[in-house]
């Protein structure tokens, strides 16, 4: 029984930031189920956002940005990197540590204590969107897996479990229902796990 679990009747709120995955694949509102009343689990996926200020769409410049900032979350998971993967923002790869760390940051500075989890998005599969699998596993994920060391942040790896599921994905990248739930139990076991 942690000192900084909050009194029973304040609600945990859970921010999900991310691209399409988290926009339209309906896993925050799998993970609201699963978590139940006393948390309040809120979309703030935006479509083709990336980790990569250099890219046509980066997540801190969107209007959800701040909305899931003014939301005050208690717990902020970040499902992010899928898009950077994409051969044109991909020439910035280098540069993906070091925003990654300034997205995280943004939240770190909110006044109450945040719980930040990183979850290492799904693997991609065969697409017709120009995203690359060779890209997520060389560029993206051992980028993700720095930031994490670099903050002694806990990573939440939906990669692996979804790995031998292609059958899970609509369209190679996208996932369908059984896809979108195999994502919020991953990420609500590590968060009830932590939580108990």
């Amino acid at each position: 029984n942690n000192a900084k679990k909050k009194s029973a009747n304040s609600i945990i709120r859970v921010a999900c930031i991310g691209d399409s995955i988290t926009e339209y694949s309906h896993y925050p509102d799998n993970l609201q189920t699963m978590l139940g009343d006393n948390y309040l689990v809120k979309n703030f996926g935006v479509a083709s956002s990336t980790v990569l200020l250099s890219s046509d769409k980066p997540y801190m410049k969107q209007a959800a940005f701040q909305k899931s900032k003014d939301f005050q979350p208690t717990i902020v998971i970040i499902m992010l990197g899928t898009n950077d993967a994409k051969a044109g923002n991909y020439r910035g790869i280098a540069n993906f540590p070091n925003d990654y760390e300034q997205l995280i940051g943004e939240y770190d500075r909110l006044p109450d204590d945040q719980k930040i989890w990183i979850v290492t998005p799904p693997p991609i599969f065969n697409n017709e969107l120009g995203l690359n699998n060779t890209n997520l596993e060389q560029g993206v994920i051992p980028g993700i897996a720095r930031v994490a060391n670099d903050l002694s942040l806990p990573t939440i790896n939906v990669n692996t479990v979804l790995i031998n599921h292609s059958d899970y994905f609509i369209d190679g990248v996208h996932p369908n229902a059984e896809g979108a739930e195999l994502i919020a139990s991953t990420i609500g076991d590590t968060i009830n796990f932590d939580s108990s």
